[in-house]
C-alpha cells in the first residue's frame, strides 16, 4: 500500500461525546455522535498506521508550534471525573527531526515538549482532551493503536499555519506511513446566553461561515474573515482547521460535511476528507503568498511620515545596532508634544506595541523613535524583532489627544475615546478602536484589569482622550 497522507478530518472535542462522560445527555448531541462514528470508520478503511493529531489544548506558543515529545504518549479525563478512562500511545519519534528541520528551513519554530521542557513552561506532560475525543472513537472503530504524533497550534499567522500544514503533506510522501490527520477544534464558544465565554451574536455568523467555508470546499475564504468576528466568536478551532487545510492544499479529495450543531452554546462540526490524489485547482499556499506580499507592498507605498519614522527606526537599530535621530526638519504633526502609541503586527497578529500616555521627549518625533524602540525590542509579551523578520512588518502610531476628566460613562465611546483608569498610584489606559472592544462595559473592565484593579471597582476617576492613528 502506498505511503503518504490518505485522510485528513475535524473533529470536536466535547468530553460529553464519551459515552462514559455523557451518559444520558449524549443524546442532545446526537447528530455529532453518529457523524464521529462515521469519521471513525472512514479513518479505519484506510488502515493508517501514523496519526497525527493537532489539537489547540496542549501547550500553546505565541511563536511557535509544539510537539508532545515523549515517548509513551498517556492521557486520561481525570479531569472530567473519570482517570481510568485511559489512552496510551508509541510517540512516532522517527519523523519529528525532519519536521523540525524542514519547517526552520521555511522559518517556522517547532517546540518539542519533553519531560524536562513541561517543569520548564508548567504544562501537562499528558495527552489533552482535544486529543483523547477523537482517538477514543478510533479506538472503538477498531483503528489500530498505531504511533501518533501529537501536534499543538501555535498563534502564529495563519498563512505560516496552512504553510506548516503544507510541509506535512510534503513530508508524509517521503515517509513511510499511511498517515490519517485529524484537526481537533471548536468552533464558537458564546452561540447562548449559558455558554462558556457568554452570547455574542457573532458567533453564530461565524460558525455559519466556517461550515459553508467546508461544506462548499471555498479554502480561501478562510483568509478573508475579519479578525475581529474570529475574536467575538471565541473559538478554538480556527487555527488547527487552518492547519489542516494546509495539508491538503493540491491533493484532490473526497470531502464530506458530516454534522453540525451547537446545544451547549459550543459548535460543533464534523468533517472529513478522502485523499484521491492530486488536483492543482487546489493549490493555494503561492497565491496566498503572493497576495499578502502584495498587501503589504501596497500598505508600505502609503504610509504616513509617522509611520515611516517608526519602520525606520525598528529597522535600523535590527540591521546596525543604531539608535536614529528625528528627522531635522519637522512635518506639524511631529513637532507637537504628545503621548504616542506605536504598534507593530506581522501579517495581521499583533508583534508588539509601546507607548507613553504624556509627552517625555521634546517632540513627537522623538517620542515616536523612543515607543518604536520598545516595542520591537522591549514588549515582554514578544520575542525581540529579527532582522529577518523586518519585510513582514506594518506599524501604526497612534497620538494621543490631551486627556479629560468623564463625570458620567455616557460621555465615553470606546470607538471615538481611550480611557484611562486612576484609582491611588494604580493607573491603566486602553487606546480606542480596538478589535473585540465593542462597548463601554468592555473597554472600562479592560482598563481597569490592566491598572491592577477588579472589574467590579468602583470609585475611580476616569478620563477620556481621542486618538489621531497614523499608518
Amino acid at each position: 500500500m502506498m505511503s503518504g497522507l490518505k485522510f485528513a478530518g475535524l473533529s470536536p472535542h466535547p468530553p460529553l461525546l464519551v459515552p462514559e462522560i455523557g451518559g444520558r445527555r449524549l443524546k442532545e448531541i446526537q447528530d455529532t455522535q453518529l457523524a464521529m462514528q462515521s469519521f471513525a470508520k472512514q479513518v479505519a478503511q484506510v488502515e493508517p498506521d501514523l496519526v497525527i493529531t493537532i489539537s489547540p489544548h496542549g501547550p500553546v506558543f505565541s511563536d511557535a508550534i509544539s510537539i508532545l515529545n515523549i515517548s509513551q504518549l498517556k492521557g486520561d479525563f481525570a479531569q472530567f471525573g473519570f482517570p481510568d478512562l485511559e489512552l496510551s500511545y508509541d510517540l512516532a519519534e522517527d519523523v519529528i527531526e525532519d519536521i523540525v528541520r524542514f519547517a526552520k528551513e521555511e522559518e517556522i519554530t517547532v517546540a518539542r515538549i519533553d519531560k524536562a521542557s513541561t517543569n520548564k513552561f508548567n504544562v501537562s506532560s499528558k495527552l489533552d482532551h482535544g486529543v483523547l475525543v477523537p482517538l477514543y472513537y478510533l479506538r472503538e472503530a477498531g483503528v489500530k493503536e498505531v504511533p501518533l504524533l501529537p501536534l499543538t497550534m501555535g498563534m502564529l499567522p495563519y498563512t505560516e499555519l496552512y504553510k506548516f500544514g503544507k510541509i506535512l503533506q510534503l513530508l508524509s510522501e517521503q515517509w513511510d506511513y499511511r498517515i490519517a490527520l485529524i484537526a481537533s477544534g471548536d468552533l464558537s464558544h458564546r452561540l447562548t446566553a449559558d455558554a462558556p465565554a457568554g452570547f455574542s451574536p457573532q458567533g453564530k455568523e461565524f460558525d455559519q461561515k466556517i461550515v459553508e467555508i467546508l461544506k462548499e470546499d471555498k479554502v480561501a475564504e478562510i483568509f478573508d474573515l475579519e479578525q475581529s468576528l474570529i475574536e467575538k466568536a471565541g473559538e478554538c478551532g480556527l487555527r488547527p482547521i487552518v492547519m489542516m487545510l494546509g495539508a491538503l492544499d493540491g491533493l484532490a479529495v473526497d470531502n464530506k460535511f458530516l454534522a453540525y450543531e451547537g446545544p451547549f452554546g459550543v459548535g460543533y462540526a464534523v468533517a472529513s476528507y478522502r485523499i484521491t490524489g492530486r488536483d492543482e485547482s487546489r493549490e493555494l499556499l503561492d497565491q496566498l503568498l503572493a497576495g499578502q506580499n502584495l498587501q503589504l507592498r501596497q500598505q508600505r507605498a502609503t504610509e504616513s511620515v509617522l509611520v515611516k519614522l517608526a519602520r525606520k527606526t525598528v529597522e535600523e537599530y535590527a540591521l546596525n545596532k543604531e539608535i536614529i535621530e528625528a528627522p531635522e526638519s519637522l512635518t506639524p504633526e511631529m513637532e507637537k508634544e504628545a503621548g504616542v502609541f506605536v504598534s507593530i503586527k506581522k501579517n495581521g497578529q499583533l508583534r508588539g506595541c509601546i507607548g507613553t500616555t504624556e509627552a517625555t521627549e521634546e517632540n513627537v518625533a522623538q517620542e515616536i523613535i523612543r515607543n518604536a524602540l520598545n516595542a520591537a525590542f522591549k514588549d515582554p509579551r514578544f520575542p525581540k524583532v529579527d532582522a529577518n523578520e523586518l519585510a513582514e512588518l506594518t506599524y501604526s502610531v497612534d497620538v494621543l489627544g490631551e486627556a479629560e476628566k468623564v463625570e458620567d460613562i455616557e460621555e465615553l465611546d470606546p470607538q471615538k475615546y481611550g480611557v484611562i483608569i486612576k484609582k491611588g498610584s494604580k493607573r491603566g489606559l486602553l487606546l480606542p478602536r480596538l478589535d473585540g472592544v465593542d462597548s463601554v462595559e468592555k473597554q472600562l473592565e479592560i482598563a481597569k484589569r490592566k491598572a491592577g484593579l477588579a472589574p467590579q471597582e468602583e470609585d475611580i476617576e476616569i478620563m477620556r482622550f481621542e486618538v489621531k492613528r497614523y499608518q
